[in-house]
């Protein structure tokens, strides 16, 4: 037969006060624990727990962190791999067709960026006559 199961100290507490004081034919009707202190020892004992304890959550926490991070770039290499293989096809049937398309694309975006400045001028380098139709300086 298994053992009975413990009680709280609470109910210890207020068993024994009703006893002893039946014994003085007193007739207690209710006992409330206001005010517990606990050794010096104790008490250090419970903080220490309590810090190992969020220690070890954040232990856990750290490594879900990193596994989420690890999944994360597992998932944008694929993706990325994808993209890859799928410009690829593309340049394979279009021929450079899509890698000038994207060059363009990218200049626009740059232009519009450097557009929105209020003090950027670009002047373009090179042979590459994009502002002006000026004959090339020696």
């Amino acid at each position: 037969m298994p053992p009975p199961p413990a009680r709280s100290p609470s109910l210890q507490i207020r068993a024994a006060l009703l006893k002893r004081a039946d014994d003085f034919g007193i007739v207690l009707e209710d006992v409330a624990l206001t005010h517990l202190s606990f050794s010096p020892e104790y008490a250090k004992a419970i903080e220490f727990k309590q810090v190992s304890q969020q220690e070890a959550e954040r232990s856990k926490y750290v490594v879900l962190k990193a596994e989420q991070e690890r999944r994360a770039a597992i998932i944008r290499a694929e993706g990325e791999a994808e993209s890859a293989r799928l410009i690829s096809q593309a340049t394979k049937a279009t021929g450079p067709a899509l890698i000038e398309m994207r060059r363009i694309e990218a200049a626009k975006e740059i232009a519009t960026t450097l557009s929105k400045g209020r003090n950027i001028m670009y002047v373009p380098g090179g042979n590459q006559q994009m502002l002006m139709a000026l004959p090339s300086m020696p």
